[in-house]
């Protein structure tokens, strides 16, 4: 099926989403559609399948105009899309899921469905038991099941939203070989990024956006110099890390215990300096997680000591945490960092944590239009966090912080964000750094954690290595460790 759209326009408000796009898409192509946080891309693919309805411009499906006013229209027509969080019943089985969105009427053939699961599991090599619950598999898992609905619904236009963010290597790696085979089968897969050797690895013909707007439309053979000056107007200049001395003692962990009803880290013995930076490595789901909300005081260790400032607090209030100039910002940041159905003027005041019986709007606004300049977030005001990017959302989250902080601790501070916007979180961290701030991150990416660590702590199985300098580190003796290999 072959897809064109011509001059689309959306908005939200004043907000100019999607800005006189234009593309064209061949079947059995990969396109990849790329962009910054915020760029446009989300909404153009969601006005495309249905899920938004837009103002302007023309949809066209093999020559035919087509107008679509719901997802089920658009599955109809042969258009599905995978969003970038699955959109399945956790709760419900995999041969439910699999069901979901069929007219088959009242009483639905479950033996033909489970033959089609069964077909389309042997064609791709996907390994997921029928009555398994969606709510056990990993994110991977829930994209293959996705793919083969899907497909049984009868989609000809496969959209893959942000697929590679919060999946495994081996996930990744999958996730292109089906790919790459469905285009082979004569789909029109469009593969939405900000991942620049994603889509070097994977698409054929990439489009660009900025601001809402097509910059350019690049073939292979592109570089990734093409498409980060197409992406952000120039290209970009690496962070400069500065070594800075290292002040009194912050944290101090002795004999620490961390545990929920999965998993217990015992013996973990840690000081963290003024102006330190100590990366977390490890498999998703080794502590990491348990850690940080042990040391922001939102969960009680299961044992051991925690000292902040030189003072035992491990089993206090959080607020008195927070009064001790530690913060905490979660990897989910509209599930634990915002509050959905809140603007940006009511966080602002939400953070000041003021003991005022009154709130001062005026002055809220004015603060929260400057918060919104400094940070550089694409919003206003009024603006509900829920209708942020990402990149913008972690902005507002850092743009929420006060001043002064002693330890800031971060759970996947960049994941899903583009360079320039991860870039952008780091120059803002490494400012604070300078200021005395200590830092302790989690994150998933290697490359992360050697560049902006002072030093390293492993989990792996429910134990810790002893930390190491980072500069002093190689990425195969950490790869072993994290497999466990010396702990």
């Amino acid at each position: 099926m072959r897809l064109e759209l011509k001059n689309i326009h959306k908005y939200f408000g004043s907000l100019h989403a999607n800005d006189d796009i234009s593309l064209t898409v061949e079947s059995g192509t990969i396109y990849g559609l790329l962009g910054e946080n915020g760029a446009g891309k989300s909404t153009l693919m969601k006005v495309l399948s249905g899920f938004i309805h837009r103002e302007g411009g023309e949809i066209l499906l093999d020559g035919k105009s087509v107008e679509f006013k719901s997802p089920a229209e658009a599955i109809r027509a042969g258009v599905g899309m995978l969003h970038q969080d699955p959109l399945d019943l956790p709760p419900l089985r995999v041969l439910d899921n699999f069901l979901l969105g069929r007219e088959d009427g009242f009483l639905q053939d479950r033996s033909k469905a489970l033959a089609d699961l069964k077909k389309y599991s042997a064609q791709f090599g996907f390994d997921i038991a029928p009555d398994a619950l969606v709510s056990a598999l990993t994110v991977g898992e829930r994209q293959q099941l996705e793919i083969m609905r899907l497909l049984s619904l009868g989609a000809k236009i496969l959209i893959f939203d942000e697929p590679t963010t919060g999946i495994s290597l081996p996930q990744k790696i999958k996730l292109f070989e089906t790919l790459r085979l469905l285009a082979k089968q004569g789909m029109t897969v469009i593969f939405v990024t900000h991942k620049l050797e994603d889509a070097q690895d994977l698409c054929g013909k990439v489009t660009v956006l900025r601001l809402g707007k097509v910059t350019g439309e690049v073939t292979r053979p592109f570089t990734t110099d093409q498409l980060v000056k197409l992406m952000f107007g120039q290209s970009l200049a690496a962070s400069q890390r500065e070594t800075i001395a290292l002040g009194e003692p912050v944290l101090e962990l002795r004999d620490l215990c961390v545990a929920d009803f999965r998993l217990r880290v015992p013996n973990i013995n840690l000081q963290v300096r003024a102006a330190e930076v100590i990366g977390l490595a490890g498999i998703e789901g080794s502590g990491q997680r348990l850690f940080l909300r042990a040391c922001a005081g939102l969960d009680r260790p299961a044992g051991g000591e925690l000292w902040i400032n030189g003072a035992k607090i491990n089993r206090q209030a959080y607020h008195r945490f927070l009064d001790s100039g530690i913060v905490y910002l979660p990897a989910g940041r509209l599930e634990e960092g915002l509050v959905p159905g809140l603007n940006l003027t009511e966080h602002l005041i939400l953070a000041k944590r003021s003991k005022e019986f009154f709130v001062n709007w005026n002055l809220a606004q004015t603060q929260a239009q400057e918060r919104i300049k400094e940070y550089s977030i694409r919003g206003a005001p009024e603006s509900r966090v829920e209708a942020l990017s990402g990149g913008n959302q972690q902005r507002a989250l850092l743009a929420l912080l006060q001043p002064n902080l002693k330890l800031i601790l971060l759970e996947h501070p960049t994941r899903g964000l583009d360079i320039e916007s991860t870039m952008w979180v780091w120059r803002q961290l490494l400012e604070r750094r300078r200021r005395g701030t200590a830092i302790v991150f989690a994150s998933a990416d290697l490359d992360e954690i050697f560049e902006y660590s002072d030093r390293i702590l492993v989990f792996s199985g429910g134990r810790v290595a002893k930390a190491l300098n980072a500069k002093e580190t190689s990425v195969t003796q950490l790869g072993e460790l994290i497999g466990g290999k010396g702990l």
